[in-house]
């Protein structure tokens, strides 16, 4: 290699100098001299190498970020300016765990100045977290005199120095023990709640999905060493991932098989395999590359708002762990030890493939701190009937290995260590739950009908192939809400027509004579893809009330036009039913029944097999809607109320706030009335009216959507059983006649009323 110096660019000499701090902190590590004389020499070493005035190490004792070493600040300062997380940068680099990088610190929100260390000076500052077991136990910070944004490759070599100190800093126990964290080992019950992510009970001994792998060594002896042992973990990890492909039980096909194609994606991305060689570059073991790489894939998941692309970032971190134990040598996953007993399984987080390799006969449930709804490992639980629980708090601080736990997700909720009445009643639920759900399986080919005699229709919401098991399950009507937009939160990149159009066709082949009702795709908002953005510009403060749905499928109508014509084709020789997503105004659904009449007459015009016929309908979410029905009806052949955007819409409460979600009642008179008044304006023009959302699958709220004149509510799956029975208990003549007196008798709420005269009635509420 050509050892002559050249002028190097910025970037490359930070890269050098990345590798430079590295090579003299390995002297500083191996020297017999106290700690604080390596810090103070740490600094000198990083301030020197990256041309900085100022260099600081804080670190967290007795809760505080105290100043334990600086170039470049008053020394007086040193183990006197100390700050609480979240207070100034410091603070606030240890309370998120991320990193900043500011070129000019005082504009920053948070900054705070501390005059002891006479740091006014400065203006530029870059901070890293140095963090242990996922922790931030300190900051590494610089600052420069002149106003400059810090580039990538020197925050990367602060880093990398941060995960040194972090060993460094742990051997000499200068820190906070277990930072963050509560001391495990409890002994009462606890009871703890969180996302509901798959519906279920089950009950088990927790188990934790793996051990943590504590990195001990990070600074390399021989770089090329380091590197075949990250080539030949990578090897054998792939052959883990396309072993488990090839061996899943379940027949996974369709969004299934979708979900580990995309999971293979990252595990063979040669970007995430360059970083940590880059990584390796500068001096790190392979542990510690791995774990850098990953230290900034954590801090990225932090900072990024679109929850499909957090759900991806976790693949990625899935794989980083699996990554990480191979290399290390620490292969033994409670999956792979094997489960001895009917298990909750509690995990930060989970890919989809670490979730097949357990024994099903053994998993009743699982548990994650984090999780949602669009997650790969939500959508293969579900195919697996495992019941989940997400986004719950201090797991690993409140639960012990081998606690007894109870999962209600129904109840959104979780019992550790219940005490013996509460684990009776915890059994006696399941019992009567599995007793209840035999006898709704026992009324499943009995009609949903009124004890007078009128006939609901009761569907099913649905979004995968796998779902329309369920109409043969439940013994539902039919499919009232198809969620297309699924397949596309499943995939890595945008679904083709011919991918669109033949999961349509088995969903139809599937549903046989049952009617399924397309809702055209619903993305954008909090459904963002991360393969179909405008620009970076394009955050948005309310993602639920932006671009999104129908208006984001007409300004890019090339994406309307491909589904269009998949569902089109995909409905030859049957009745098609497609409605259109929050539609506010007419003229919205005027230009998408437009594009779709379009679309069929081009399919015409070439011969193609067409539809017998075309049902159209729209989704009543945007109250602004309700006010137009007179202009929309008529062209309509059946509206959908979305009660779950309508909702909060109309109380502009976010509902997936928590501290809102009680706020409002699906029962108040405020949105019965309204409810009342949107279905009598459809009754008027013959359209029907049906609802699709959480509100129809609750047996009192659909007794009450009953009473209001709606006849047709697609629910839930495991919600068809309790609605079915509570509609074959009730009269309807009577049930309308007291819902339209209790709407005009001056009752803010109906729900105590109505609970009455159900009990009264003896109406099946479940």
């Amino acid at each position: 290699m050509d050892q002559t110096r050249r002028p190097e660019s910025p970037s490359s000499s930070a890269a050098t100098a990345a590798r430079r701090i590295l090579s003299r902190l390995h002297e500083v590590m191996a020297a017999r001299t106290q700690t604080q004389v390596k810090l103070n020499k740490v600094v000198e070493i990083v301030g020197q190498e990256l041309s900085s005035e100022v260099c600081s190490i804080y670190l967290l004792r007795d809760g505080m970020l105290e100043l334990f070493a600086t170039r470049g600040l008053k020394q007086e300062a040193v183990h006197v300016t100390r700050l609480a997380p979240g207070e100034g940068l410091v603070g606030t680099i240890a309370q998120n765990v991320e990193t900043l990088n500011l070129e000019e610190a005082s504009g920053h929100p948070d900054f705070a100045y501390r005059p002891e260390t006479g740091e006014e000076r400065f203006h530029s500052f870059a901070g890293v977290p140095i963090v242990r077991r996922e922790n931030a136990i300190g900051a590494l910070c610089v600052q420069h005199l002149d106003p400059r944004g810090y580039e990538e490759v020197e925050i990367e070599a602060l880093q990398t120095v941060a995960m040194v100190l972090a060993e460094l800093i742990n051997n000499a126990n200068l820190v906070d023990e277990n930072p963050g964290e509560d001391r495990p080992l409890e002994t009462g019950a606890s009871i703890l709640s969180g996302l509901q992510l798959v519906m279920g009970m089950a009950r088990g001994h927790a188990v934790f999905h793996q051990p943590r792998v504590t990195i001990e060594h990070t600074v390399a002896e021989d770089v090329e060493v380091e590197r075949q042992r990250v080539y030949s973990a990578f090897a054998k990890m792939r052959e883990q991932i396309e072993r488990m492909a090839g061996q899943a039980e379940f027949g996974m096909d369709g969004e299934h098989k979708e979900v580990l194609e995309t999971y293979k994606m990252f595990a063979y991305d040669e970007g995430w395999s360059r970083r940590i060689n880059e990584a390796i570059d500068s001096g790190l073991t392979a542990e510690a590359a791995i774990e850098r790489v990953q230290q900034r894939t954590r801090m990225r998941m932090r900072q990024i708002d679109d929850p499909l692309l957090q759900d991806r970032m976790h693949d990625l971190e899935d794989l980083s762990n699996r990554l990480l134990r191979i290399v290390a040598g620490q292969l033994g996953t409670a999956a792979q030890l094997g489960l001895r007993q009917d298990t909750i399984l509690i995990a930060r987080n989970l890919g989809p493939a670490e979730l097949l390799e357990y024994d099903r006969r053994r998993l009743k449930g699982v548990v994650l701190e984090e999780g949602s709804l669009t997650a790969h490992v939500t959508i293969v639980a579900r195919a697996m009937g495992v019941p989940v629980l997400g986004r719950v708090k201090n797991t690993r601080a409140l639960i012990n290995e081998g606690d007894l736990v109870l999962l209600d997700v129904n109840q959104n909720r979780l019992y550790i260590r219940p005490s013996e009445p509460m684990d009776e009643a915890f059994e006696s639920g399941l019992a009567l739950t599995q007793k209840r759900r035999a006898a709704y399986a026992g009324q499943r080919d009995l009609p949903a009908e009124t004890k007078d005699g009128q006939r609901i229709e009761l569907m099913v919401n649905a979004g995968l192939r796998d779902d329309v098991a369920a109409l043969d399950v439940t013994g539902a009507d039919g499919i009232g809400l198809f969620r297309t937009e699924f397949q596309f939160l499943v995939s890595a990149t945008l679904p083709q027509r011919e991918r669109q159009q033949r999961l349509y066709k088995e969903v139809l082949d599937a549903a046989g004579s049952r009617p399924v009702i397309f809702r055209t795709v619903d993305i954008g908002g909090d459904k963002a893809l991360p393969y179909l953005r405008k620009s970076d510009s394009d955050d948005e403060e309310n993602p639920a009330m932006g671009w999104r749905a129908v208006r984001l499928a007409l300004e890019r109508d090339g994406l309307m036009k491909a589904q269009a014509r998949a569902l089109l084709e995909a409905a030859a020789g049957r009745t098609l039913h497609v409605m259109f997503p929050m539609i506010s105004e007419p003229w919205e659904l005027t230009q998408a029944m437009t594009l779709f009449r379009e679309q069929k007459d081009w399919l015409a015009k070439r011969g193609r097999k067409l539809p017998k016929s075309v049902k159209y309908g729209a989704m009543l979410e945007v109250p602004a809607l309700a006010e137009a029905l007179d202009f929309v009806l008529p062209d309509l052949d059946f509206l959908s109320i979305g009660t779950n955007d309508l909702t909060q819409f109309l109380f502009a409460a976010d509902r997936a706030n928590p501290k809102l979600a009680e706020r409002y009642d699906w029962l108040s008179v405020a949105i019965l009335r309204f409810l009342a008044r949107v279905t009598r304006t459809c009754s008027e023009h013959g359209v029907p009216v049906g609802v699709c959302g959480e509100m129809g699958g609750r047996t009192l709220e659909a007794m009450a959507l009953l009473g209001l004149g709606i006849r047709r509510l697609s629910i839930t799956p495991a919600s068809i059983g309790p609605v079915k029975a509570m509609v074959r208990s009730v009269d309807l003549t009577a049930l309308s006649q007291v819902t339209v007196d209790l709407l005009k008798g001056g009752v803010a709420n109906l729900r105590e009323p109505l609970s009455q005269w159900a009990d009264d009635n003896g109406v099946d509420l479940g």
